[in-house]
């Protein structure tokens, strides 16, 4: 059986347009950190949490607050970002620049960091990169003996082609499997990420998710992504066919896709 493809996504209600600018402000504010709660008793805040460079603009500065009463040292890298069946892959670069590599920022106070692109963007594709910040214990006293937690954080930075606009591409489908589960797959076949967050499945009819999941993921250009999603209901699904609503940083969907069978 063919996967549905999903094309002209759109938003049919005011409500709903409201509800996805909200959603897509707050999760790249609270997901693009990979520990935002850490970040947040650390006394950290960063601005901008994802970059996004092109070939007319090859830098960027990155705000970095201490807003705790402690001095905070900080060590910075950058890693090219892959994915494969699913998975993160950071692979050490140099293509991507940051100044300065170390700091140690006073309390109150605030650090900018530049980062800076080190080759030619791809031509018809974008390309992903992360920013690691990792914190950097001070020395600890002979009589301390508390566990100390050390940051880190990771921001997303894209890199926009040259012939710009590019776009991701979504292929959609669900899958009935053993336990009571259902498993969600998504294809990113276009040239540039998506991010989606919150995004729930429905019988027709039915006001409660049959399945959903609350959490955010990036799919770059060319990934799959899966989720085994425990079902909330055992009401029988009409005609094969669920209806399919997720927050993304390109759009708000709202769609139908077709079960498969196991």
């Amino acid at each position: 059986m063919r996967p549905t493809i999903l094309t002209n996504f759109t938003m049919n209600r005011t409500k709903e347009k409201t509800q996805w600018q909200s959603a897509i402000y707050y999760f790249l504010i609270a997901v693009s950190l990979n520990t935002p709660n850490l970040a947040s008793a650390a006394g950290w805040d960063l601005d901008p949490v994802r970059i996004e460079l092109s070939p007319q603009q090859q830098t960027a500065a990155l705000t970095v607050k201490n807003s705790s009463d402690q001095p905070t040292s900080i060590q910075i890298q950058t890693v090219a970002w892959s994915q494969h069946d699913g998975k993160d892959i950071y692979t050490p670069t140099k293509e991507l620049l940051v100044s300065p590599p170390i700091v140690t920022i006073a309390p109150k106070s605030e650090q900018i960091i530049r980062v800076a692109l080190r080759r030619q963007a791809e031509v018809s594709s974008e390309l992903p990169y992360r920013i690691s910040l990792q914190e950097l214990p001070p020395p600890q006293s002979s009589t301390f003996t508390g566990v100390k937690v050390a940051l880190r954080v990771s921001l997303p930075v894209f890199v926009q082609s040259q012939q710009g606009g590019v776009t991701p591409k979504m292929t959609w489908n669900a899958s009935e499997m053993p336990d009571n589960q259902l498993k969600v797959t998504v294809r990113n076949s276009g040239n540039a990420h998506v991010q989606i967050s919150d995004f729930a499945l429905y019988i027709r009819g039915y006001d409660k998710p049959f399945a959903s999941e609350a959490g955010s993921s990036y799919v770059l250009a060319g990934q799959t992504h899966e989720w085994l999603l425990k079902k909330n209901s055992a009401e029988k699904i009409t005609n094969n066919r669920l209806r399919l609503t997720a927050y993304t940083d390109a759009n708000y969907i709202d769609t139908e896709i077709v079960l498969h069978q196991p």
